[in-house]
């Protein structure tokens, strides 16, 4: 505790908590509409063990089944798919597919009824229907859900209080923006507040948990603000130019390339080079980023305007920061809309283990590109990387790389044979890489930093290396036949 003298010396630091507090419950607030919005690919109560070594299909859809406003993610029994198996590890934060679940769609709109009815939302952990909304005194606005329902939640998230002030000019605008979207169903609306006794509430979040939410929204920074902008231009403008130089006639051709990119975190990149005319297939293990991308993909074009949320990324941290203005600074996010960025028709992102779902057979010679942009770093492997990213090319196909060689395993103190860490030089890279029939085309290095705050007093800064590799037309092995 700070002395009374100490205090004296520091008298706004009261008010800077408090709106340090705002700040934590307007992230809380947008984290809680991505949780509600977030449709699971398997039951959780059955656990994630049954059911999934059964192929999974990764969709190309033809032309006439998609349109720009209509990306769906990879889902079963789709036509025109291509067969691959996902085994899913219990050792690991496992994320099962898109694909695994027939109801997985991105940006998913009915052509006959494309507003959104209140009414057929699901009931949130406030045990309230619909977004829940961050109001001036801090508490939460949602639509009411009938009494036997909230029931159920509140069985199932514990009691929730709600204060007494009369909010009638909160339901006359509810119901004004229903009648204006044609719904004649009216809920009201209530401010609903936390039951921090419940047990729900006194759950000890490991470190780490914590330390991937604040992850996820630097990474929202980074792929969906204007803030990341210059991030992006010094990371992914190499890779979309490099691809615009390979591919000069991919809009002309009667089949557009294809172009797989690995740990594809919030989506942005892959977004991008699908505007570029490529059928684009992002890939990501981390259920954390598959949480947040499907949010980002599945609702915000949908439902959100462009710079419609924001968030206070840098709240989270206390160090480095030049004054609190900088710490506790909005960003306004999206600055991209998914579903109106000129979106070409067979874009997908595919859910699991890089290596377990690309290895199948049936990846072998499927994509003339392979985009990596900080990923082959996390590997426990680098080579199986390699060897599966060799594979996935077809003869003549590229692989783009651009990341330092920060081993994310590299710091495991304790580790079964599984979970081993190989970490090789840059230059011992490059030599497996020939070795498996990659040919190094260009290269250069890159400087730039990684989700980093623009403002910080401290600022990590990676050399990267960015290259060009053309997989060989004739495999190595087939060389001195």
């Amino acid at each position: 505790m700070l002395s009374s003298a100490h205090k004296a010396l520091i008298p706004h630091l009261q008010k800077k908590y408090e709106d340090m507090r705002r700040c934590v419950k307007t992230n809380t607030c947008f984290i809680m509409n991505m949780l509600q919005a977030f449709d699971s690919p398997y039951e959780i109560d059955d656990g994630i063990g049954s059911g999934f070594d059964e192929p999974i299909h990764i969709q190309h859809k033809a032309a006439d089944e998609m349109t720009h406003n209509n990306i769906r993610c990879c889902r079963r029994n789709d036509v025109k798919t291509t067969e691959t198996h996902l085994h899913t590890s219990h050792s690991r934060d496992s994320a099962t597919t898109f694909a695994n679940s027939n109801k997985r769609q991105a940006i998913q709109r009915s052509d006959d009824d494309p507003r959104t009815d209140s009414s057929t939302l699901e009931i949130n952990g406030f045990g309230t229907r619909g977004p829940v909304h961050l109001n001036c005194d801090g508490s939460f606005t949602g639509c009411k859900a009938p009494a036997n329902e909230r029931g159920v939640a509140a069985g199932a998230c514990g009691n929730l209080s709600c204060n007494t002030t009369d909010h009638e000019s909160t339901n006359r605008k509810c119901f004004e923006n229903e009648q204006r979207n044609g719904s004649t169903k009216r809920l009201a609306c209530e401010r609903v507040q936390f039951d921090r006794s419940h047990l729900s509430f006194q759950l000890r979040v490991p470190f780490k948990d914590i330390d991937k939410v604040r992850s996820i929204i630097q990474n929202i920074v980074r792929d969906w603000s204007e803030e990341g902008a210059l991030e992006r231009e010094q990371c992914y403008q190499p890779i979309l130019e490099e691809l615009h130089r390979l591919f000069p006639d991919r809009n002309a051709s009667r089949q557009r390339p294809t172009c797989l990119l690995p740990g594809a975190g919030l989506g942005r990149l892959a977004c991008e080079v699908s505007r570029l005319g490529f059928i684009a297939q992002g890939n990501e293990f981390s259920y954390s980023m598959l949480m947040c991308s499907s949010f980002i993909l599945n609702r915000w074009s949908r439902t959100t305007k462009a710079l419609e949320w924001t968030l206070h990324p840098w709240i989270h941290s206390n160090c480095n920061h030049f004054s609190d203005g900088d710490q506790m600074r909005a960003v306004l996010i999206p600055d991209l809309l998914p579903g109106s960025a000129g979106i070409t028709n067979g874009f997908s992102m595919c859910a699991g283990d890089f290596v377990e779902v690309y290895s199948h057979p049936g990846q072998a010679g499927a994509w003339d590109a392979v985009v990596t942009c900080f990923f082959i770093d996390t590997a426990h492997n680098i080579v199986e990387y390699l060897e599966v990213i060799s594979r996935a090319l077809k003869p003549g196909g590229v692989w783009i790389n651009l990341g330092p060689l920060l081993y994310h395993f590299a710091a495991e103190t304790t580790y079964s044979p599984e979970e081993m860490s190989l970490e090789l030089s840059l230059e011992d890279v490059k030599k497996v890489a020939a070795n498996l029939g990659l040919i190094l085309e260009k290269e250069r290095m890159i400087e730039t930093t990684y989700a980093a705050d623009c403002l910080s007093m401290m600022q990590n800064r990676y050399t990267a290396v960015f290259w060009t590799m053309v997989k060989e037309e004739i495999a190595p092995t087939q060389k001195n036949v």
